[in-house]
């Protein structure tokens, strides 16, 4: 129980969900945490199950200036960074492609995209000096594979997969490795949002479209980010991993 002993994670949208999930069980392998969220109340409970492994952060990843306090505020508490999970997302609700307003656009760029830029710059410099590191963002199936209904938030998660691809090759020299999840749906805060409405129907529908029949959970897709931060997976870089009980297939 002790993957990431003596490393630092930052994790944004820490506060409920995939962040959740991910920000318990780095802790639970030894990690200091960073919980980071717009949700300041969420941040703070998370931080306060995990206990002293974790410090939680209030931060809109839309802002450059919150996303360096955020990352300044780690360094105060721990000198280092080890990890940063570029986890926080918006989507639009499921609807024609041509109903979704430019302000909701505007702020899906920001989170899934923008945000990512503005971590690099934040992290990357940090990394280097030390040797090393590891970048990870929560993508997701929709980037690989777009269904109807999500178009704007489907090509934000496209941008995400190359961007990793892309981060990947340049920041190697550097021992920096980039690497990003793509999880179905799963029973987060946003769920309501991919389907267009939550209901008993709809979920059997979406279940019945993943081969291994459920959906994911905040510890399907914590694992999976934690073999990716430890060491094991030392010679994994610039990979989009499929977390998604074969939806993808």
């Amino acid at each position: 129980m002790a993957r990431l002993k003596n490393k630092v994670a930052v994790i944004t949208g820490a506060a409920s969900g995939f962040g959740e999930g991910m920000a318990k069980r780095f802790a639970e392998e030894g990690a200091q945490v960073v919980v980071a969220d717009l949700n300041a109340k969420g941040a703070e409970r998370v931080a306060g199950e995990i206990g002293q492994a974790a410090l939680p952060v209030t931060a809109d990843v839309s802002l450059k200036s919150d996303i360096d306090a955020m990352v300044a505020t780690a360094m105060d508490a721990h000198g280092r960074i080890d990890i940063m999970v570029n986890n926080a997302g918006f989507t639009h609700t499921n609807q024609s492609m041509l109903d979704v307003d430019e302000a909701t656009f505007d702020l899906i760029a920001a989170v899934n995209m923008k945000a990512i830029y503005f971590a690099a710059l934040a992290v990357v410099p940090i990394m280097e000096k030390q040797g090393g590191g590891s970048i990870i963002t929560t993508a997701s199936t929709a980037g690989l594979r777009p269904r109807p209904g999500l178009t704007w938030y489907n090509a934000s998660k496209g941008w995400a997969v190359t961007a990793t691809k892309s981060m990947a090759v340049e920041l190697a020299p550097k021992n920096i490795r980039v690497n990003c999840l793509c999880p179905v749906a799963g029973e987060t805060g946003m769920l309501a949002q991919f389907m267009g409405e939550d209901t008993p129907e709809k979920r059997a529908q979406f279940r019945a479209s993943v081969p291994l029949g459920r959906l994911s959970t905040p510890l399907d897709i914590a694992n999976a980010a934690l073999w990716l931060a430890s060491d094991e997976a030392a010679f994994i870089t610039g990979v989009a991993l499929e977390v998604d009980g074969g939806r993808c297939i």
